[in-house]
C-alpha cells in the first residue's frame, strides 16, 4: 500500500509516544541518568523532538556531529504530544491553510508549537518520496514536555552506532531488525487536520 504524503510514525504504546533528540554528552548523560533535562538545558529556547529514528540519525549524522554526540529516545505522554499537537502551527505559510500569510503569522507567534514535514529518511539515510513530522516546542510547552509530559529518557547513541556500522558494512537487513519498531500513529483530522499544508 502506498505511503501517505504526510503521516506520523513512531514508536508508541496506548499512553505514551517515543521521540528523539540528540545533544552533547554535558546535557545528554545527566538526562539519562537522571531521567530528566539538566539545568544546563535551555528551557528558553524551541527545542525540536522527532518521532522518527531515521530521521534524527540523518540529523545528528548517527550521532557523530558536533553537540550530537548523545542520542535520546525520550517516552512522553500521548496526552500531552496530543496537546502539543492541537496547538501547533505549521512552520511555514501555506495557501489554501491559512487564510491568508498575516493570519499564520499571528498563529505562529501565539502557538507553543509548530510543526514541520520532512523527507522521511531510509537507512543510508537518503530522502523518500513521503514526510515525517517534526514538532518544534517552545514557552509553555517546554516547560509541559520537561516536567509533566516525560515518563522515561533512555540513552540510544550505542544503538545507533551499532545500526551505523552494519549500514557501512552493507547488512542492511540485520541494520532493519536493529531499528525501533515505529508504525503509524492514530492522528486524525482533530489532530493534523490544521496542518497538513
Amino acid at each position: 500500500m502506498e505511503e501517505p504524503q504526510h503521516r506520523i510514525r513512531a514508536a508508541h504504546s496506548e499512553s505514551t509516544i517515543t521521540v528523539y533528540q540528540a545533544y552533547s554528552p554535558e546535557i545528554g548523560l545527566p538526562a539519562v541518568r537522571d531521567g530528566r533535562f539538566p539545568a544546563a538545558w535551555k528551557r528558553d529556547r524551541m527545542t525540536w523532538v522527532k518521532p522518527s529514528f531515521l530521521w534524527m540519525m540523518y540529523r545528528c549524522g548517527w550521532g557523530a556531529k558536533a553537540g550530537q554526540e548523545t542520542v535520546l529516545a525520550v517516552e512522553i505522554t500521548r496526552d500531552g504530544f496530543e496537546w502539543a499537537l492541537r496547538n501547533a502551527c505549521l512552520s511555514s505559510y501555506v495557501r489554501g491553510v491559512h487564510a491568508d500569510r498575516a493570519t499564520w503569522q499571528r498563529q505562529l507567534k501565539r502557538a507553543p508549537a509548530r510543526v514541520q514535514w520532512d523527507p522521511e529518511r531510509d537507512l543510508r539515510l537518503h530522502p523518500l518520496r513521503y514526510r515525517s513530522l517534526q514538532l518544534g516546542l517552545s514557552g509553555e510547552a517546554v516547560r509541559l514536555y520537561a516536567d509533566e509530559w516525560t515518563v522515561a529518557i533512555r540513552d540510544v547513541t550505542p544503538l545507533a552506532h551499532e545500526i551505523r556500522a552494519l549500514v557501512s558494512g552493507d547488512d542492511l537487513t540485520a541494520a532493519t531488525t536493529l531499528l525501533p519498531q515505529e508504525r503509524p500513529y492514530p492522528a486524525g483530522d482533530e489532530l493534523l487536520g490544521h496542518l497538513l499544508g
